[in-house]
């Protein structure tokens, strides 16, 4: 038996760790294929607006063939609206494709779902050429990309004290109590510590007390029992003298309500705005999407609670989403539950609440684009595990992870209304933006869910094709030309909405002889059935009202008056799905 020697030893242990972790030689990369970016953008932090634009602009710059930027205008404060087109050099113009629209920080204060369109773009330029998967569904489909609907309630949010609620409206100028001035009592930072956090007072009437053993935690009495605080609400003095506090911020409309569908005015939904689309954002946004009717998938990101939601928003439009558009939604949503850990797959109005003039509701209702909104972020991630975030989980979070940078120290202030107060408790950081360590892994999840509803937008091809010599005609030869048109994807070329209330054009099948005509055409239920529902007119261009089903096929024919030899061009022309087209030989079979 040979000796072992401590070298031989050595080399076995490091062919073996080599073997367990799928090494080749010693010394190769230990991970999974790192692609690197033209562009270096870290992930475990978060930007501003202007560096939202900047890093927008690098991309642009560094992946010329993949994107193009479009400034659909600018904000009530001037800042652009800027959208990122993405898509492969190979399979047309961007328009000529289906495309997706992605967007995020239409409320200002949902900070990461600007993050979360930035990644996407990060990631599918970086990985077009290097990613197969990537790389066909740049080239099969287009993106469009706005990070910040609301740049100015972003920028509010990142320079001025807020809470973690504001700014969630756009900025544009407005009276919200009525005394006839705008933006005349706003918030106030008493304590300098860039939030706006809590303010209590003592009071031997109070309902609420500190707790014994955390002085940081204040808990509500029982009925029928006092405390020794007073809760007064958010940071804030009466600056306009009416005796009230914090009651005219500068905040204007919620654009998540300023959307067509279903609008409602101010008294029935709060935020709404005098009339639909009444600010530039909003109306900009509407404005390229109905300029652009290829777009057949629609995502939106928000934030918070960790959820997939879809319409409809009141359960009186119920009727629009009908059993068949419900099963392509359920397709592409429950797969997004297991990829999103914690996050729920819901429904608007009844799993949360009623919402009029939403985005998602327009562009899914209205227009008849599969839409979801995914809430980002949910506290149950931070401990990996179901249940509800008591206050002892709540404080362990807030001190063993985030090491107690969402806390701000209770002081106390003199207030000019109040007079002693203390001021302090969770910061705008606390409870709605994603932790910064936790940050690139909420983008990456979610721009995976993205891809997976995308590369599930219309994928047309012609399936099996059968040509029959019918006998003698005028022009030589009468043929029969059956055609199976399939979709391979998930979402069909016309949403069944679509259809029931005539949305958009119809699909056009269209049947050019290079000599001849043709004489008839319609649909059939199978290749062996002898009859067709006819086309009255223009029988040479079908209009296919019900498009073509999610993974089915519709099976088409025509008949054609001409020589043998002669040929016929097929094309098939969806709004949502990139046009097919194939030359036929008329020829007859042995």
């Amino acid at each position: 038996m040979k000796r072992v020697t401590a070298r031989m030893l050595k080399v076995s242990i490091a062919a073996a760790v080599g073997f367990v972790c799928g090494l080749g030689p010693v010394g190769e990369a230990v991970a999974q294929p790192h692609i690197e970016s033209k562009v270096d953008i870290a992930f475990n932090r978060y930007y501003s607006y202007e560096d939202i634009i900047r890093l927008t602009r690098e991309l642009a710059e560094a992946y010329p063939e993949l994107v193009e930027l479009r400034v659909l205008g600018e904000s009530i404060e001037g800042r652009e609206l800027l959208v990122a087109i993405v898509t492969g050099p190979d399979g047309g113009a961007h328009d000529e494709k289906p495309a997706m629209w992605i967007d995020g920080n239409i409320h200002g204060n949902e900070i990461q779902a600007a993050e979360v369109v930035l990644y996407t773009l990060w990631y599918l330029t970086k990985s077009y050429g290097k990613n197969a998967m990537l790389t066909e569904i740049l080239d099969d489909y287009s993106f469009y990309l706005m990070p910040m609907v609301n740049p100015d309630g972003r920028a509010y949010w990142f320079t001025q004290p807020a809470t973690p609620h504001s700014a969630r409206q756009n900025l544009r100028p407005k009276d919200s109590d009525l005394d006839g001035t705008v933006n005349s009592d706003g918030l106030d930072d008493l304590d300098g510590d860039g939030s706006i956090t809590m303010m209590w007072k003592k009071d031997p009437d109070g309902d609420w007390i500190r707790d014994r053993h955390d002085p940081r935690i204040f808990r509500r009495v029982e009925p029928g029992q006092k405390g020794d605080y007073i809760y007064l609400g958010w940071e804030g003095t009466d600056l306009d003298g009416d005796g009230r506090i914090n009651e005219d911020p500068p905040f204007g409309d919620d654009m998540n309500r300023a959307f067509p569908g279903d609008w409602q005015p101010e008294y029935v939904q709060r935020g709404a705005g005098d009339i639909p689309l009444q600010t530039p954002e909003s109306l900009e946004v509407a404005r390229f999407i109905l300029d652009h009717p290829n777009i057949a998938a629609v995502q939106s990101y928000h934030n918070t609670g960790g959820m997939i939601l879809r319409g409809p928003g009141t359960d009186y439009r119920e009727n629009l989403y009908s059993r068949a558009d419900q099963r392509v939604y359920d397709r592409l949503a429950e797969p997004g539950v297991e990829m999103l850990p914690f996050y729920r797959y819901l429904i608007i109005y009844k799993d949360l609440y009623n919402v009029h003039g939403g985005f998602v509701t327009w562009t899914a209702e209205t227009l008849g684009v599969i839409s979801f909104t995914n809430e980002l972020w949910t506290v149950q991630k931070f401990f990996q595990r179901e249940g509800r975030m008591d206050d002892e989980r709540t404080w362990l979070w807030r001190d063993k992870l985030a090491f107690g940078e969402i806390f701000t120290d209770y002081t106390e202030v003199d207030h000019p209304q109040y007079g002693k107060i203390l001021v302090g408790g969770p910061n705008k950081w606390s409870s709605r933006s994603t932790p910064t360590f936790m940050l690139e892994e909420e983008c990456h999840r979610n721009f995976a869910f993205t891809v997976w509803h995308a590369e599930n937008m219309p994928k047309l091809s012609f399936g099996r094709r059968e040509v029959r010599d019918l006998g003698p005609s005028e022009h030589g030869r009468l043929w029969s030309v059956t055609v199976a048109v399939e979709n391979e994807k998930i979402i069909p070329t016309r949403t069944d909405l679509a259809v029931r209330k005539s949305i958009g054009r119809a699909d056009i099948f269209t049947c050019e002889p290079s000599r001849g005509e043709v004489v008839a055409a319609g649909r059939v239920g199978s290749w062996f059935d002898k009859h067709m529902e006819p086309v009255r007119a223009e029988p040479g261009r079908v209009q296919v009202t019900e498009g073509i089903p999610g993974q089915g096929r519709r099976l088409m024919r025509f008949v054609v008056a001409a020589p043998e030899g002669a040929s016929v061009t097929l094309r098939y022309d969806s709004e949502k799905a990139r046009t097919i087209e194939e030359r036929i030989e008329l020829r007859a079979r042995d």
